[in-house]
């Protein structure tokens, strides 16, 4: 019986082991690492939708990019920016311009075009007489500058350093190449603007109970 049976084992573990071969691949198989951030990031792209969804990829992908991006790559392009002079007239027409461009902060500009303050939209509310108001009355004349070669993370600093949110953007010759307002960088890094219409947060009570 011996002999016969240990012909059976043979012809088992012949049968069986080229179907194990792929598990004893898999177990001794060292885990890859990344070569570099390009490569970790590729990972990240392949990485199936039931353990991460596009989104979370993308807002991983851009986390671990920041510092390499620049103030350039996201910032609102010259050719794209609405620019409003101290003596501009507040009417109607001025207004329905500056709320058909999407845009909540303006750069106002003297006689000689240098910039001088920020005209914000939000100042809109406080007009008494929308004919005769200049832009002059409401302009903010804290102006914050970045530059357009600054990474990500120096804007950040700058954001919280200055307490601003909104910067226009210049390059190495003082030349302004465009704007970038703190919404970009939420933008950049969570794909969108977080909605929320609560408008309380000065209410003690009402953030209490919501």
């Amino acid at each position: 019986m011996k002999p016969t049976l240990n012909k059976m084992i043979k012809r088992f573990v012949k049968w069986v082991d080229p179907k194990l071969e792929k598990y004893r691949k898999k177990e001794s198989a060292k885990p890859y690492t990344p070569k570099d951030l390009e490569d970790l990031l590729g990972i990240l792209k392949r990485t199936p939708k039931d353990v991460l969804t596009s989104k979370q990829r993308r807002i991983i992908s851009n986390v671990m990019s920041f510092d390499a991006r620049k103030v350039k790559e996201i910032m609102i392009k010259k050719d794209e920016i609405v620019f409003v002079h101290d003596h501009d007239m507040l009417g109607p027409l001025m207004l329905d311009r500056l709320y058909r461009s999407g845009h909540s902060h303006f750069p106002v500009l003297d006689k000689t075009k240098d910039v001088v303050g920020i005209l914000h939209t939000d100042s809109f509310n406080s007009l008494e007489n929308k004919n005769t108001d200049r832009v002059e009355k409401y302009l903010d004349r804290n102006v914050y500058y970045v530059n357009e070669n600054y990474s990500l993370e120096q804007a950040l600093a700058a954001f919280v350093r200055t307490n601003c949110y909104f910067f226009i953007v210049i390059n190495k010759f003082e030349e302004i190449t465009g704007l970038l307002p703190f919404e970009a960088l939420i933008e950049y890094l969570l794909g969108n603007m977080p909605d929320d219409s609560f408008a309380q947060d000065t209410d003690k009570r009402m953030v209490a109970k919501r």
